[in-house]
């Protein structure tokens, strides 16, 4: 819980940028997400084409985006189940998150995305 307290700021939104972990593409800016904890479980992260879909990960670390707008870059999955998996624009690896299309709300797991310092932090 120790390192989800260093990616909050003090209003509990994401102190630092959201990127891809497979490649350099920008999810997020700085602050455009607050942190929730919910249960929902995605399935593994795979490439558009192959692997197995069976596999699934119970996740409840996210950073809810409340407009789909807000990405950076994000690409969207056809509706299942009243959700849309979320998954990197660029190299299309995913899910790393999840719309919920009943309330227009985005969620991006912490644990399958990397932060980094706003280049106006870097020291």
């Amino acid at each position: 819980m120790a390192l989800v307290e260093e990616r909050k700021d003090s209003s509990g939104r994401n102190a630092d940028v959201v990127y891809c972990t497979f490649c350099p593409s920008k999810i997020l800016n700085s602050g455009a997400a607050a942190f929730v904890n919910i249960e929902f479980v995605l399935p593994e992260i795979m490439c558009k084409k192959g692997g197995e879909a069976d596999k699934r990960e119970p996740i409840s670390d996210y950073w809810m985006v409340e407009d789909i707008n807000c990405f950076e870059n994000i690409g969207v999955s056809h509706t299942v189940d009243n959700v849309k998996y979320l998954a990197c624009a660029d190299c299309e690896r995913g899910p790393v998150g999840w719309h919920d299309v009943s309330t227009c709300k985005s969620y991006i797991a912490l644990s399958r995305v990397k932060h980094e310092k706003p280049s106006s932090q870097k020291k």
